[in-house]
């Protein structure tokens, strides 16, 4: 039995994924799993029984990562699962700053009660007139799931797309249009393209990105959409090139008190994943991916552990060894199981940064004495063995 506690409310498709085998615990100390969406959990306390947590999106800057890495905590996130909503709305972000939609509806109704309203806007309507995306060029920085969706789905509206991504991956690569121009560098992308989006994540190299230097590469008149962190726009940058021309509009879905309310934006309330397909897939990820965890001890989409899948435990024991990245650990592991004669069936071993993870298949008992042993080895973290 397995208990669970839900930070916030989880879309019911996905909580059907849990079997009765998953009943919900009345306090987060009390479970082996926690589901989350946006409730801050840097201040918690976690109990010793706390195994894992499902990020139901794809931002994990709520959770404490490295404290949890420490303690043996499984992190995950859902990679893709609200990919489509985001794509949608940077489309109608596209939009958006190229027709001033908004200032023409914003007209009718300030002119509701006008009984010449029809005939008054087609003499108003020149004030909101704008231009077509059709053959224009769009930058996309960054080729994830949400960066390959936007580049096709602009591509297909007959843009000129230009894609910028030195960490690609093969499965992106795959899923890119033919007709996406491979920016070399990203200064290439920026003096070249009329409209720029951004689908990075938030790290330390990212921060900022889009400062003044990157600003002044861009075309006069260029349109900014951001859709992926607030952070990674210098706002106060941004502020003085929309006041000099140099940026015509900031689209972003990140309301911040500096850039609300600023001649040229076009800030929205983070609606990008706020669609109940996007919260229904996300749940259902990260419900398959908790009991995939629990049940086999398969890691997929971890943000602080490395992804390995040994596949369905069948009738073996499965040992479950999280621990520092260091030389020597692997040894450590087998001379204590072969000193107690227990046979290894299977084995893996994989790292990530400064954390690894050991999946150990025996076809042979084990004592609690050996389990013990394995806690003991200096730089283990955790151990789980399931019978």
């Amino acid at each position: 039995m397995y208990r669970y506690h839900c930070l916030n409310p989880i879309s019911d498709i996905g909580m059907n994924e849990l079997t009765e085998e998953y009943v919900a615990a009345g306090k987060p100390e009390e479970a082996d799993a926690i589901l989350v969406r946006s409730a801050s959990m840097h201040e918690m306390e976690f109990s010793k029984e706390l195994k894992a947590i499902a990020r139901a999106g794809a931002g994990v800057n709520n959770i404490p990562l490295e404290r949890c890495a420490e303690e043996g905590i499984v992190v995950f996130n859902t990679p893709g699962a609200n990919a489509n909503g985001v794509k949608e709305l940077v489309i109608a972000g596209l939009l958006l700053a190229s027709r001033d939609i908004i200032g023409g509806i914003n007209w009718v109704q300030e002119n509701e009660e006008d009984g010449n309203i029809a005939k008054d806007a087609e003499k108003a309507k020149k004030a909101f007139a704008g231009c077509e995306i059709e053959g224009k060029k769009l930058g996309v920085i960054g080729l994830g799931a949400i960066g390959v969706l936007v580049a096709n789905a602009a591509a297909n509206l007959g843009m000129d797309v230009y894609g910028y991504d030195p960490y690609v991956s093969v499965d992106s690569a795959w899923r890119l249009s033919r007709s996406i121009h491979h920016a070399k560098t990203v200064d290439e992308l920026y003096q070249e393209c009329d409209y720029i989006t951004i689908h990075v994540p938030a790290l330390e190299s990212t921060k900022g990105m889009i400062d003044c230097d990157a600003l002044g590469l861009m075309k006069k008149g260029v349109v900014v959409l951001n859709f992926a962190r607030d952070v990674l726009v210098d706002e106060e940058a941004m502020i003085d090139a929309l006041v000099s021309g140099q940026v015509k509009h900031y689209v972003t879905d990140f309301p911040t008190p500096v850039i609300a309310g600023v001649k040229g934006t076009i800030v929205i309330p983070h609606l990008g994943a706020s669609t109940a397909e996007s919260e229904d897939n996300c749940a259902k990820m990260a419900a398959k991916e908790l009991r995939n965890y629990l049940e086999n001890g398969n890691i997929k989409n971890s943000v602080n552990y490395p992804d390995s899948d040994m596949g369905l435990r069948g009738d073996h024991t499965r040992i479950l060894l999280l621990h520092h990245n260091i030389p020597n650990m692997l040894g450590q592991f087998t001379k204590i199981l072969a000193k107690d004669n227990i046979n290894i069936a299977d084995l893996s071993n994989k790292s990530k940064g400064g954390y690894a993870y050991t999946m150990i298949d025996i076809d042979t008992p084990m004592p609690d004495s050996v389990v013990d042993e394995l806690k003991a080895v200096g730089d283990v973290l955790r151990v789980r063995v399931l019978r």
